[in-house]
């Protein structure tokens, strides 16, 4: 679920794997303090550790990443909230 595959709609952070929000944190924005993919990749705390870098960013490089914190999927209308 690269970012890049559907530019019209960012994908939420927090749908990223472990795999793929290590490679956009070291190569999109040069995040170099990571622990090794390896030690993390299997591991709860690792991506919820990594998930958190993503804090880090500015909504404007997120945005040009193609990623949100926005967790409502953009092609579902919003529920009705009853009064």
């Amino acid at each position: 679920m690269s970012p890049e595959s559907n530019p019209e709609r960012p994908i939420p952070i927090v749908e990223l794997g472990v795999a793929e929000a290590y490679d956009l944190l070291s190569h999109r924005f040069g995040v170099r303090d990571l622990p090794p993919l390896e030690a993390i990749e299997n591991e709860d705390w690792g991506r919820d550790s990594l998930l958190s870098r993503f804090l880090d960013l500015s909504p404007a490089d997120l945005a040009a990443a193609g990623l949100t914190w926005d967790e409502e999927p953009f092609d579902r209308a919003p529920l009705d909230r009853p009064d």
